[in-house]
């Protein structure tokens, strides 16, 4: 059966390109490859440090985690914060200039001290990411939208990836956080009509009664009634930032990652050892029990991330 996986290639520079070919780019770049069945999509960071949300964008997208050390300084440092945060499997490749206890040494206390990590090599890493694939989520379809753009000849469509469930043509689904109500039209899984696609499974997907300057990054399709939608959320502090200097309480201002949604938000009760609520400054889509990343970018140059929260029922 064909099988999908999507992988955050982070750390080092221009590292995806070997394992992919060119796709969208943005303030991320996108590559993919195709072998065997098997699907695979490479996201890179590409303005990050300047921009932190491209590094929050590429893990929230991502199945798996390939974190590339080829130097230990800033960068790396505050991208093994970030990557300490999420619960997506990681795997070390180590550049010729960095040992692995040096490597052990400077991630002590966090989940990257004991992840598999070895030399770096492109053709062991494609045969190593041709057998991971994404986890199985059933239940009712959820497709995170990262693009979109208008096609001649076909219309509006948007890019992203099946979260759970299955996509099928012609399904009438929800644009959250908004309340319109749309068709899919058509599908295409890597350039390839296809009559639906499964969770893992990075899609193109032709929109029936949307333009394309309605869509942004962070929108979810999913159908009526099976999301939440609000701006003010309650939450917990599921794991803190080690590193982060500040504190998560009562005025906080910062910026919240749900899903692909990248919004500014503010704790306005509560701190870190019990119950919070997060105002947002604009509606955003979530299930209860999700994990929202909290960043304060006034930290720099220390890790502008400060914790993973748990989301609770708004």
């Amino acid at each position: 059966m064909p099988s999908a996986v999507t992988v955050a290639v982070v750390g080092a520079r221009d590292q995806a390109k070997e394992l992919g070919r060119k796709g969208t780019a943005s303030d991320i770049t996108l590559y993919n490859a195709v072998r065997d069945g098997h699907a695979v999509t490479l996201i890179e960071p590409t303005q990050f440090p300047d921009k932190f949300g491209a590094l929050l964008f590429a893990l929230g997208m991502a199945d798996r985690t390939l974190f590339v050390v080829d130097a230990l300084g800033r960068e790396v440092a505050e991208t093994a914060a970030v990557v300490d945060l999420f619960e997506t499997p990681v795997d070390i490749a180590l550049g010729p200039a960095v040992g692995e206890s040096e490597l052990r040494r400077a991630f002590k206390g966090t989940r990257l001290e004991s992840a598999p990590a070895a030399p770096l090599d492109f053709p062991k890493l494609r045969a190593a990411i041709d057998g991971w694939a994404a986890p199985a989520a059933p239940g009712d379809v959820v497709v995170r939208i990262d693009h979109a753009f208008p096609v001649k000849g076909v219309g509006t469509v948007a890019l992203g990836v099946v979260r759970r469930g299955t996509l099928k043509a012609h399904d009438k689904l929800r644009l959250y956080p908004e309340e319109k109500v749309i068709e899919v039209r058509s599908i295409q899984v890597h350039d390839v009509d296809v009559p639906t696609a499964a969770t893992g499974e990075r899609v193109g997907v032709a929109l029936k009664g949307i333009d394309a300057d309605e869509l942004a990054r962070g929108q979810t399709l999913a159908p009526e009634g099976s999301l939440s939608v609000a701006t003010e959320l309650a939450a917990t502090v599921d794991k803190p930032c080690r590193y982060y200097k500040g504190t998560v309480s009562e005025g906080l201002v910062g910026n919240l990652l749900i899903g692909l949604q990248l919004v500014p938000a503010k704790v306005v009760a509560g701190s870190s050892g019990g119950p919070l609520k997060v105002e947002t400054d604009r509606p955003v889509v979530f299930s209860p029990g999700d994990p929202a990343f909290l960043a304060d970018l006034s930290a720099a140059p220390g890790p502008r991330i400060a914790a993973r929260l748990k989301l609770g029922a708004s």
